[in-house]
């Protein structure tokens, strides 16, 4: 089945980038001159997507302000003569068919997938979680990878990105079926294994947030028990899915970017500067100024 729907799980607090969240949503911090949160439903977008479901709280209504029509800025744009402005904005508002459902407290990522059950229907669905970013401005979207391997395979599949050994204490990681390569990119998993330490990692195969789900994962999801800090998690519910349907890691094409804490934010603002014609000469204007040594 064409997979049309995606959903953006954007109901978090953003407390590891405050102040700058104290009253901005996370997902409305400009990363150059665009909202984080737009970069990813472009990305979802190029991928063949048609309907964008982003799950919010009552703090962030500047999020479904930013994609809605803009009567006043439209003439203020059209008065001065801005046809550039004016098309990027039809732009904005028209890129996608885009929904939105609360999340009425945080309840972890599983809950916040869970309430965009009855948008999506029975169909399988991309997730993408705004804090990742994967630039691949010669290839396929990272998503778009991920639609094509269920295509092929079906089932569920996760992004997957290799980490160094210590870094496997900071993410889920895959634990691989033996000799369960599929083809070069795609492995099939036989668990996942939240934060291990270096020593008892089933791989350096993590990750990161970027997904194609079933329809399946909601029942799974309304069975999770909930578990530190009343969350219910996402990778609970798909590690119970093992055994009823394929799991599998795709190693994708791209560069990831982490805008979850202030120097993964200001590092991924600054790459996705520079790889604009526009911005990129004055960027690089100013970092030849720098002394770092």
């Amino acid at each position: 089945m064409k997979i049309r729907k995606a959903v953006i799980p954007a109901a978090g607090l953003g407390t590891r980038v405050l102040p700058a969240t104290k009253a901005i949503p996370k997902e409305m911090l400009p990363l150059a001159d665009k909202p984080t949160i737009q970069y990813v439903i472009e990305e979802a977008v190029a991928s063949g997507i048609e309907h964008v479901i982003i799950v919010t709280s009552r703090t962030k209504r500047a999020i479904e302000d930013h994609f809605d029509e803009s009567p006043e800025l439209r003439a203020a744009l059209e008065k001065k003569g801005d046809r550039a402005k004016l098309d990027m904005l039809e732009r904005i508002e028209s890129m996608a068919q885009i929904s939105f459902t609360r999340q009425p407290r945080a309840r972890g990522l599983g809950h916040a997938i869970l309430m965009a059950k009855d948008l999506v229907g029975n169909e399988p669905f991309g997730v993408l979680l705004g804090d990742d970013l994967v630039m691949n401005p010669d290839g396929t979207p990272c998503l778009r990878q991920l639609m094509e391997a269920h295509e092929r395979y079906g089932g569920c599949v996760l992004a997957a990105m290799e980490v160094p050994s210590e870094q496997t204490r900071l993410y889920g990681v895959f634990d691989l079926w033996p000799e369960g390569d599929v083809d070069e990119y795609t492995h099939r998993v036989r668990d996942l294994v939240e934060k291990p330490q270096p020593e008892v990692a089933p791989s350096h195969l993590a990750v990161i947030g970027r997904y194609v789900l079933t329809p399946d994962i909601f029942a799974a999801l309304e069975q999770t028990e909930p578990g530190a800090g009343g969350e219910i998690q996402l990778t609970d519910g798909i590690r119970a899915l093992r055994g009823k349907e394929p799991i599998f890691a795709y190693e994708f094409a791209g560069t990831r970017y982490d805008t979850g804490d202030p120097v993964g934010y200001l590092t991924t603002s600054l790459a996705f500067a520079l790889q604009r014609p526009d911005l990129a000469p004055g960027v690089i204007a100013y970092l030849k100024t720098l002394r770092l040594d």
